[in-house]
């Protein structure tokens, strides 16, 4: 869990980004489990894959989120 405290303390990150976005869901501790099982997921998808790791950058969940809800309003 130390990584995934590292992680989060990152600024301007996609890690940081996931972690604020849990804090007020979850709670601190479950937010950091949550942070941590993404680094385990990614760290595997790596290794199988061979491939190198791609930062997603803080802005990534909030563009998802707005073109999800740009979906949902084209089709209504």
């Amino acid at each position: 869990m130390q990584v995934a405290w590292a992680a989060t303390r990152t600024k301007g990150t996609y890690l940081r980004a996931k972690y604020d976005s849990l804090v007020g869901r979850r709670g601190k501790k479950r937010a950091l489990i949550a942070v941590g099982h993404k680094i385990l997921c990614s760290i595997y998808h790596i290794l199988k894959n061979k491939e190198a790791y791609k930062e997603l950058g803080s802005t990534f969940l909030e563009e998802k989120k707005i073109k999800n809800n740009l979906k949902i309003s084209i089709n209504n």
